[in-house]
């Protein structure tokens, strides 16, 4: 059966509600809403770092390994990929790019 949306609703059970009805929904869902900040929650996000920090006394120290006999460079994604990952025999592109 199709149903047409676009149609206006008219409909009782819509405009039955009343004002009352409406300010005891509102005062209900505000009701659940915390108003208080817990302090400890404050002190917590104060130990993190954020972006854009001042890290110039922190060391990067990353170990690099070299191109292994069994891995080929991919000409689309220019990622270091095992041969297993090759899209054809003897080709340069991997199976994700092909």
């Amino acid at each position: 059966m199709a149903v047409d949306y676009d149609a206006p609703r008219n409909r009782e059970e819509d405009t039955t509600e009343s004002l009352e009805e409406v300010r005891a929904a509102q005062a209900a869902t505000a009701s659940q809403q915390p108003n208080d900040v817990d302090v400890d929650d404050v002190s917590v996000a104060e130990s993190y770092e954020l972006p854009g920090a001042d890290l110039s006394h922190e060391t990067l120290e990353v170990s690099v390994t070299p191109q292994q006999d069994d891995e080929f460079v991919c000409t689309g994604c220019f990622l270091v990929r095992h041969h297993t990952q090759r899209a054809d025999r003897g080709g340069s592109t991997c199976i994700d790019c092909a």
